[in-house]
């Protein structure tokens, strides 16, 4: 059973339905994985042992009855701790949510369970997912599978050091300026956010509803293969008649994608940082694969992007942080992690007035229309995640050092679709993953790109523990 812990979850859900192993056999591999990487890793902060040892052999027994919940059933699974989770503790990071026990899971949460997926336990977060390095005043930092001397990212950085050790088959991660695409990137996993509207945020610790910012965050799953994020994206897409900006587009079909039709542009430089010669080489290399495949391709930089550099921060910081105050407020939190507070004094320094936010938000739409028209010309973006893999914990989040994660900002403020997948290895022995970015509601075309450069550059490789 060693090996199952390292399948695919579609793999394993298989192997589960053909009698190949059980749920409970499964299970158990897992949570003896995450009991061995755990204590180096510090990524799974509330374990549901009990619980998910007894919904396996729950899953085992319906087998046994010829019955099935779903295309998960008996895959285990954890998630980010910013998703409510009925029964377990979630705190989103936060003090004032350290003994919180939700009483309804989050739609997400719901849905996965619905299909068949156990619940092991959630994975660490910044506070109120509001960092690009997974540390809070609850449970500590989070630290990198292949170095912990550095950091995952974040701010699914728990779920992305996780899965990435084969301690879960996938997790949930939320991705307002890149939070599951950097971890994905500094952990050497496939990550996808999904367009803006496709999947609820219902239950999670930034809730939908935030006005001029609430296209920007996102659900999406992180796991080894790009197979899982299309197995996955069905399962947690669609209205769920609570978040209000979710719309039933159709989703389509990765394997249907002719990879040889594709229009695809690459860009290594977004001219705000300049990114490391090795995730220069990886971008290269992705987009000479998707060309040897038959693809169209073409070295193009959208003009919009340099000349909008601050953009994502004057939409988040013009209002001085007034929406984390107000959800510190509800949450009860009267003392916030060192980064938290950073952002909140800066931002007192930033406040504007409402005809400056107004022309603000006339910026972001004339960079969304830029964008779009750029995008006429092509179907795939491949672009780097960060200028740089993993770092030393602390340095990610310094001044200089943020610019280097803007790679990702850009496509929540165009709100497309945009795969992770891993692409090269540094110097260090660090992943580095490539960025995957496809034209509005066409996840199928940005997720069918990622599993063949999967197949063409290696994907996800064991870490060192």
């Amino acid at each position: 059973m060693d090996d199952i812990i390292y399948a695919s979850a579609k793999a394993m859900a298989q192997a589960i339905r053909d009698g190949e192993a059980s749920a409970a056999e499964v299970v158990e591999a897992h949570l003896a994985r995450i009991e061995a990487v755990n204590p180096a890793l510090n990524a799974v902060v509330q374990l549901s042992a009990e619980r998910a040892r007894a919904e396996a052999a729950d899953a085992d027994a319906a087998l046994a009855r010829g019955e099935s919940k779903g295309a998960l059933h008996g895959v285990p699974f954890t998630l980010k701790d910013s998703i409510d989770t009925e029964g377990v503790i979630t705190t989103g990071g936060t003090l004032g949510r350290a003994e919180f026990v939700p009483d309804a899971d989050a739609t997400v949460a719901a849905r996965l369970r619905a299909a068949g997926g156990i619940l092991l336990g959630k994975t660490n977060t910044p506070e109120l997912t509001y960092a690009g390095e997974t540390d809070n005043l609850v449970y500590g930092r989070t630290n990198n599978p292949f170095d912990v001397s550095r950091a995952p990212g974040g701010s699914s950085g728990g779920a992305g050091a996780i899965v990435c050790c084969g301690g879960a088959a996938f997790d949930i991660g939320s991705d307002t300026g890149g939070s599951v695409r950097g971890p994905a990137h500094y952990c050497g996993i496939a990550g996808l956010k999904p367009n803006s509207g496709r999947v609820p945020r219902t239950g999670h610790i930034v809730p939908h509803g935030l006005g001029a910012l609430d296209s920007l965050t996102q659900n999406g799953p992180m796991a080894r293969y790009v197979e899982d994020l299309a197995l996955i994206l069905p399962i947690i897409a669609g209205p769920d008649w609570s978040d209000p900006f979710i719309v039933p587009v159709p989703l389509g079909d990765p394997a249907t994608v002719d990879i040889s039709g594709l229009r695809v542009c690459f860009y290594t430089d977004n001219g705000l940082r300049t990114p490391t010669s090795e995730i220069v080489a990886a971008v290269r290399a992705a987009a000479d694969a998707l060309a040897d495949a038959g693809a169209a391709v073409a070295e193009d930089l959208p003009s919009a992007i340099p000349d909008n550099p601050d953009i994502a921060e004057m939409l988040r910081q013009g209002d001085g942080q007034a929406g984390a105050r107000r959800l510190l407020d509800k949450y009860g939190t009267t003392e916030t992690h060192e980064w938290m507070t950073r952002q909140l004094e800066k931002a007192s320094e930033r406040v504007v007035s409402v005809g400056e936010y107004t022309a603000v938000l006339e910026q972001v739409d004339d960079y969304r229309s830029a964008m779009l028209g750029f995008m006429e010309s092509y179907d795939v973006i491949i672009c780097p995640v960060s200028a740089f893999a993993a770092l030393p914990h602390g340095e990610t989040m310094t001044d200089d050092n943020r610019r280097g994660i803007g790679y990702t900002a850009t496509y929540n403020i165009t709100g497309w679709p945009s795969t992770v997948v891993r692409g090269g290895t540094s110097p260090e022995g660090l992943p580095i993953g490539v960025q995957v970015v496809a034209r509005p509601w066409r996840e199928d075309v940005s997720l069918a790109a990622a599993q063949y450069l999967e197949g063409a550059l290696g994907g996800w490789q064991k870490p060192p523990m």
